[in-house]
């Protein structure tokens, strides 16, 4: 019942489209043309519903897409796309997904399985990231550049180095620095490092309260 709802919905917001479309033509020269641009930031995929905390910051040329929740004052940002369409993907509170971040749970990889994406609370996820179905704990980091594959598991305040590929079903226990490509262990955390990544959170956040409070 829900899925012929929705199909007779849509179904009617085209033909208002193709309706004024037809009386511009039938207009000529008079017609006052006003270019209709589709992209929409938080998109249904069919009767799956994105689902947004309050004070949540979506960058208007990202794009939200089908299973996706978002905590409270979440940031995502320009250029990002979250496609939950496979699996569903999780984004905690405070967790910021900067410009050019690609998030996605897929069921091609080895055995055919739908995995979620989880990203905990309190997370930075540096620009021009690729996160597949894998799981990111509260208070990591993962740095600009990154790929993390199918069933990796970055624990809590752990660190993925900029520019880093985790491979399959790696874990990268808390408090470690892992980087490369394939990523390998590096060195445990520095204290100023712990320290930097808590203020990255922080910032961002209130970086994304101040987009949010502008874009409404």
């Amino acid at each position: 019942m829900s899925w012929l709802l929705y199909r007779a919905a849509f179904w009617v917001r085209e033909t208002g489209q193709a309706l004024d479309r037809l009386g511009c033509r039938l207009q000529g020269s008079n017609a006052f043309s006003e270019e209709f641009v589709r992209h929409r930031t938080v998109m249904n995929l069919a009767t799956q519903q994105p689902s947004l905390a309050s004070e949540v910051f979506v960058a208007p040329s990202a794009a939200v897409i089908g299973n996706v929740s978002l905590g409270h004052k979440a940031s995502v940002w320009y250029g990002c796309v979250l496609k939950g369409d496979e699996g569903r993907i999780t984004v905690g509170s405070h967790t910021n997904l900067q410009d050019g971040t690609v998030v996605r749970s897929a069921t091609s990889n080895l055995g055919s399985q739908v995995s979620d994406t989880m990203i905990g609370s309190n997370v930075t996820i540096g620009h021009n990231t690729t996160l597949r179905s894998c799981s990111i704990a509260d208070a990591s980091l993962v740095g600009m550049d990154s790929t993390i594959l199918e069933g990796v598991q970055v624990e809590s305040g752990a660190l993925v180095a900029a520019g880093s590929v985790v491979q399959p079903h790696t874990t990268v226990p808390a408090g470690q620095v892992w980087g490369g490509n394939p990523a390998r262990y590096i060195r445990d955390l520095k204290p100023n490092e712990k320290s930097f990544m808590h203020k990255s959170a922080e910032a961002y956040c209130a970086l994304g309260s101040d987009h949010f409070k502008s874009n409404r």
